[in-house]
């Protein structure tokens, strides 16, 4: 089991080895104004529900290496 954690800090503890996962209930009063929503768009998409990713407690956002790039390039 591992916990993993929305947006929102709230966690579940799951059985899963995935690197994240997307929380697809939405049973939150705050999940439809959450700025952690993803709304899928664009063609080809059918009827892909809005989600939140999961990720597992620890683990840093995929994209928090990007956040000081600009400052290396100055």
């Amino acid at each position: 089991m591992k916990t993993y954690r929305a947006g929102c800090q709230r966690t579940w503890q799951i059985a899963s080895d995935e690197s994240d996962l997307a929380y697809t209930d939405q049973a939150f009063p705050e999940c439809p104004t959450c700025p952690h929503r993803v709304e899928p768009e664009g063609e080809g998409r059918g009827e892909a529900a809005p989600f939140c990713t999961l990720r597992p407690v620890g683990t840093p956002h995929p994209f928090a290496a990007l956040a000081g790039l600009l400052d290396g390039l100055e």
